[in-house]
């Protein structure tokens, strides 16, 4: 322990742009998705005046877009948010396509001279930093690191699983003590509780759920509380599996990387989420290349993933990704649990949509996505299909009755001009 306190004060700097300054040229700097970003470390980077050559490479950023020239800081997006969108099109980074669970091979193959920067909690008894609400990509690229710069938060949870940093890898940190980013409150709409519902009907007692945040899953966890023996086994941890937990509808019996625990690559939710993750060993981060791996997720029993998307077209193909052929965020881990849950005995793969958007105008169940649309998972992968109007089971079916199929579950103000463009497609 004092070998580890020595190091800790030997390594400590007094400000960030102190320590953005072991950032060399032509080196590429890779930080966590969403909570785990260093907002004080990524605040400094403009300030570094010799990067040249430099990449940064982030995923559902929090902050808004870093003001660098390209040639000295090039930003590449693996997940769009709303800052990153706007900064795509106007040229301010490029985006990196992916599955989410290809994300560590990736930057191992592309990214040279890797330098992580990473918010962690304060160091424990042992010397190790837990990465807290994240795992993601990062702890697969540790060892492959030629620097680690941590920001020290005592708002991060300590957790557990595959997510610790050493005193003696590390090559500097600074200490931020700033409340840590949180999702906004979502209001459910009538169509939200519907789905919900729907959806909720569709889980059975000793289900293994892969669930997320947004308004839809949110209203389907609410409906979850009198189940019983559910594990998580998901990529992010959303707030309400406390509420879950705390109703005893969780066991975690079915967890394929810790049996007892639910287990994510990431969370983001609010104070109440990190405060019961915190020292609480029933809860397990592990890297996305675990999480999100279809061959680990093809061997769960009895899985049902959920997932919203934009639109599906009469073939089944979802665009969770690009509206009017604009990309809109990115593939994440949709396409990963879709091919899992088709493969898993007894699995289900759930992607859930309103049936219309812009206020009624627009059906969200469309004969072919729009030019430039993006399929996110493809005809051969979706299972079921669920809007406010019902639930439409996709595979194994012929392409006329999933037309028809998914006709049903259209709002009712479009059936019929959908059934035209069905004829006039051949498809009735």
């Amino acid at each position: 322990m004092l070998h580890c306190l020595e190091l800790l004060e030997r390594k400590r700097m007094d400000t960030a742009q102190e320590a953005v300054l072991l950032i060399k040229p032509n080196e590429d700097i890779i930080v966590p998705l969403a909570v785990g970003e260093p907002p004080a470390l990524m605040s400094a980077l403009p300030s570094h005046k010799t990067l040249k050559g430099n990449r940064l490479f982030q995923m559902l950023s929090l902050r808004p877009v870093i003001d660098a020239e390209p040639s000295k800081l090039k930003i590449i997006s693996m997940f769009l948010n709303k800052d990153e969108r706007r900064g795509f099109y106007e040229k301010e980074l490029d985006l990196l396509p992916n599955h989410f669970s290809d994300v560590p091979s990736i930057l191992e193959e592309m990214a040279k001279e890797i330098v992580i920067m990473a918010t962690v909690s304060p160091m424990d008894k042992d010397g190790y930093f837990s990465l807290g609400t994240n795992c993601d990509y990062i702890y697969p690229l540790i060892k492959k690191a030629k620097k680690i710069i941590l920001e020290v938060n005592n708002e991060m949870p300590y957790t557990f699983g595959e997510n610790r940093v050493h005193i003696t890898e590390i090559d500097g940190f600074i200490e931020n003590h700033v409340s840590l980013p949180v999702t906004p409150d979502i209001p459910l709409r009538k169509e939200d509780k519907i789905i919900g519902e729907t959806v909720a009907q569709m889980i059975n007692n000793g289900d293994t759920l892969q669930i997320g945040f947004g308004a839809i899953p949110n209203a389907i966890m609410n409906y979850l509380k009198d189940h019983r023996d559910l594990t998580i086994f998901t990529e992010m941890l959303p707030d309400k599996v406390v509420e879950l937990f705390e109703a005893g509808a969780i066991s975690n019996l079915n967890n394929p990387l810790q049996k007892g625990s639910m287990t994510a690559t990431f969370a983001f939710g609010t104070k109440k989420l990190y405060d019961f993750m915190h020292n609480n060993n029933q809860v397990q981060m592990f890297p996305v290349n675990k999480t999100n791996d279809s061959r680990v997720i093809s061997q769960i029993e009895q899985l049902v993933t959920i997932n919203a998307t934009i639109e599906v077209d009469f073939l089944g193909q979802c665009n969770s990704e690009s509206i009017g052929g604009k990309s809109y965020s990115s593939t994440g881990g949709q396409g990963d649990f879709g091919i899992g849950a088709r493969m898993a005995r007894s699995g289900k793969g759930i992607i859930c949509l309103h049936s219309t958007a812009k206020n009624g105008t627009i059906s969200k169940i469309v004969p072919a996505l729009a030019k430039g649309g993006l399929v996110t998972t493809s005809k051969n992968d979706v299972d079921y299909v669920v809007t406010e109007y019902g639930v439409a089971r996709l595979r194994g079916k012929t392409i006329r009755e999933r037309v028809e199929s998914l006709i049903q579950i259209a709002h009712p103000n479009f059936r019929e001009e959908l059934t035209l463009e069905a004829e006039k497609l051949g498809y009735r």
